[in-house]
């Protein structure tokens, strides 16, 4: 019998095949190419997990495509797709137009504009999609010394917004899109080989990264949530004006939504974004992570 240290046993290739692979699920086009090349076995993820920022906040036809589409479409194939809610200690699902309408409250958690166009500092996509991301993959057993993998889904035509430093120490971030050399165009295409319609862009129907075009469409179809939107710029500045603080927007034009988005029509872009779900915000970087817009 000897004696000595005793041996570390480090985990090789086959322990590594246990850990969980996830998928960070936004409901847009590029995240329902990665479900739909799940199912057809291109790609292996565990489970889809898609953070929902609140009913009443998502883009409610997202919500829609999600219930009708993408979740009876994931049962079917034996794919796990989960919904998850930022929660409060008391158990309440907090959602962001809560908080940003909640009486007395200065937070401004979403990318307003400042007097000068810029996005202010903005923390919804990091309390309502990274954390309540995260806190699921740390339930499922992640941790900084066995990270998840979590895939995020930007395709190569957006390459620019990859950044894996933005990991956090449970997770280990990749993108299939981008390792299958896989554009929107052909996002779009997967989607309907499967029998699944295009879904719709994916965001919050009041963000400030939308572009105009997407603004005067709101007026135009959905006049009662362009009202809404209306009133949340307003409810913010009303605060603001009582703490003796600049306006803020929700567009770049240094006004109010209902003066700066005109009621005619409003040709599209014809940049090589126009067809783009990410398209709809302003390429200022404010999105890059890829947790929003996908």
């Amino acid at each position: 019998m000897t004696t000595g240290a005793p041996t570390l046993i480090r985990p090789g290739p086959s322990a590594r095949a246990q850990e969980l692979k996830a998928f960070a699920f936004g409901c847009g086009v590029q995240s329902v190419a990665v479900l739909a090349l799940t199912a057809m076995g291109e790609l292996d993820f565990d489970v889809f997990l898609f953070a929902n920022v609140g009913e009443d906040s998502e883009n409610p036809a997202t919500l829609s495509y999600l219930h009708q589409h993408a979740m009876p479409f994931a049962a079917a194939h034996g794919i796990e797709l989960r919904e998850l809610h930022r929660t409060r200690r008391d158990g309440s699902i907090e959602t962001l137009y809560d908080r940003l309408m909640r009486e007395g409250s200065r937070s401004i958690p979403i990318p307003v504009r400042m007097s000068n166009g810029a996005p202010g500092t903005r923390s919804c996509t990091v309390d309502f999609k990274i954390k309540v991301t995260g806190r699921e993959l740390k339930r499922r057993g992640a941790s900084a010394r066995c990270p998840a993998t979590l895939g995020i889904g930007i395709s190569v035509d957006e390459i620019h917004r990859a950044n894996n430093r933005r990991s956090e120490p449970y997770e280990q971030i990749v993108y299939p899109l981008l390792e299958l050399g896989i554009r929107r165009t052909d996002c779009a295409r997967i989607i309907q080989s499967v029998g699944l319609p295009v879904p719709p862009p994916s965001s919050c129907w009041f963000c400030p990264h939308h572009r105009p075009e997407t603004w005067a469409a709101m007026r135009r179809t959905q006049p009662a949530q362009f009202r809404q939107a209306c009133q949340l710029e307003n409810t913010i500045n009303a605060r603001r004006t009582a703490m003796n603080s600049d306006p803020v927007w929700l567009t770049r034009f240094n006004g109010p939504l209902d003066q700066v988005i005109p009621l005619t029509p409003v040709l599209p872009s014809t940049d090589d974004r126009a067809d783009d779900p990410a398209g709809d915000r302003d390429d200022d970087g404010r999105c890059d992570s890829g947790w929003c817009f996908t």
